[in-house]
C-alpha cells in the first residue's frame, strides 16, 4: 500500500516537472514571440472630415505591436487612398475598414436609416429664438412647445412631441447646417440662420406636428446632446408613451458608464508608434 502511494507520487511529480518545462521552454516563448511581433499599420496625418476623400499626403505607415490588434485595421496605404471617410478621423487615428466607404456618402444620409416605422418631417421656424437661435444639431432631443394665434394665451406642450430627435436643421438656403473646418467664410450671415427642422417621427407624431404647424407658433427647446445611449433612452421613454399614455423620465448613465471612444485608437503597447 505505501509503495503504491510512494509510486502515485513520484509520477504526480513527474508530471509536474514536465508541464512546468513545457511552460517555460515552449508556451512562455511563443507568448513572448507574439507580444513582440511588430505589424504595419495606416495612420491618418491629419484631420479628414466624414465624406471627404482620403489622399495619399493624409496617410502614413507605422509599424506597431501587432498583439491584440482589431483584425479590421488597414494596413496598406491603397486599400485606403481613394476611398471616402464614413466617419470623421483625427490626426494619430488608425483606420478601420469600417470607417471607409467605397462611394460618396448620401447628401442626406440621415434619411437612409428610416425602415418603415418612423418617418422625417420637417417644420418651419418661424422665429430667431424659436429654434434655439441656430444652435441646434443633428441628433439633439428636443421638445416642441405650441402657443396658439391670436390673442388667447393658449400654451400647449404636447405630452406627444416631449422627446423628439433632430435629423436636421436646414437653412434658409435648403443647405443643411454643418460644421466645415475653418468657419463657413461666405460672409453672408444670412446662410447661418436656420428655416426648417426635420425630426423623425412616427405617424401620431405626424398628425399633431402638421395641427401645430398650420395653427400655432412653435417653440422648441433642447432636451438632451451628447451620448447615443442617452439620446436612445429618451426616445424610448416617447415611445412608452403611446403604449402606456404616460412619459416616464429617461434614466440616464452617467458618463463615466459610457463606453470610451477608443475605436481608432489601438490599445496598450500599440500606443507609442515607432
Amino acid at each position: 500500500m505505501k509503495l503504491s502511494i510512494f509510486k502515485n507520487r513520484t509520477v504526480i511529480g513527474l508530471g509536474c516537472i514536465i508541464l512546468s518545462l513545457i511552460i517555460c521552454f515552449g508556451l512562455t516563448p511563443l507568448w513572448g514571440s507574439a507580444v513582440r511581433a511588430q505589424t504595419e499599420i495606416v495612420r491618418i496625418t491629419d484631420t479628414v472630415k466624414k465624406g471627404e476623400v482620403l489622399t495619399a499626403n493624409k496617410l502614413e505607415t507605422v509599424q506597431v505591436g501587432a498583439y491584440n490588434l482589431p483584425s479590421n485595421l488597414v494596413k496598406n496605404k491603397n486599400e485606403a487612398i481613394g476611398k471616402y471617410a464614413a466617419a470623421d478621423l483625427q490626426k494619430g487615428d488608425y483606420i478601420l475598414s469600417t470607417k471607409l466607404s467605397g462611394t460618396p456618402l448620401a447628401e442626406f444620409e440621415y434619411l437612409t436609416g428610416l425602415d418603415g416605422t418612423k418617418q422625417a418631417m420637417s417644420i418651419t421656424i418661424k422665429s430667431f429664438a424659436a429654434g434655439l437661435s441656430g444652435k441646434l444639431e443633428l441628433g439633439d432631443i428636443i421638445s416642441l412647445i405650441s402657443a396658439s394665434s391670436g390673442n388667447t394665451g393658449i400654451i400647449v406642450t404636447p405630452p406627444e412631441l416631449k422627446y423628439v430627435k433632430v435629423l436636421a436643421v436646414t437653412l434658409g438656403t435648403g443647405v443643411d447646417k454643418e460644421y466645415k473646418a475653418g468657419g463657413d467664410k461666405s460672409g453672408d450671415a444670412e446662410k447661418k440662420l436656420p428655416s426648417t427642422l426635420t425630426l423623425l417621427v412616427n405617424s401620431a407624431q405626424t398628425k399633431v406636428l402638421a395641427g401645430l404647424e398650420q395653427n400655432g407658433n412653435l417653440q422648441v427647446t433642447l432636451v438632451y446632446r451628447g451620448a447615443k445611449a442617452n439620446a436612445d433612452k429618451f426616445l424610448t421613454a416617447q415611445d412608452r408613451y403611446f403604449e402606456t399614455g404616460k412619459i416616464e423620465a429617461a434614466a440616464i448613465i452617467e458618463s463615466s458608464s459610457l463606453p470610451e471612444k477608443a475605436e481608432n485608437t489601438a490599445q496598450g503597447d500599440n500606443s507609442n508608434a515607432k
